[in-house]
């Protein structure tokens, strides 16, 4: 019997010209977990091209780190968006 490995998912972060940098990067660094360094890269990543690559995950994690961060950036009065898209 062969055993699939499941399907991954990116977590992307949209732009828009709301959402501060700084919250951003700490989204990136309490969520994903990314170190300082890598959150200001990917925070300037979605800055300049539109959009981000927070991480790579399994479908179930991908939904629940969406929804998080939908749910802070709520709480926080901001409009960052988030979405996952197949690797």
């Amino acid at each position: 019997m062969e055993v699939k490995e499941p399907q991954l998912y990116k977590v992307l972060l949209h732009n828009d010209d709301y959402t501060t940098m700084e919250f951003v990067i700490s989204i990136l660094e309490k969520i994903f977990h990314k170190s300082s360094n890598d959150a200001a890269q990917i925070m300037l990543n979605v800055h300049n091209e539109g959009v981000g690559i927070a991480g790579v995950y399994t479908k179930e994690i991908c939904e629940t780190k969406i929804s998080v961060v939908h749910h802070l950036a709520k709480k926080n009065e901001f409009p960052l968006r988030c979405s996952m898209e197949t690797v």
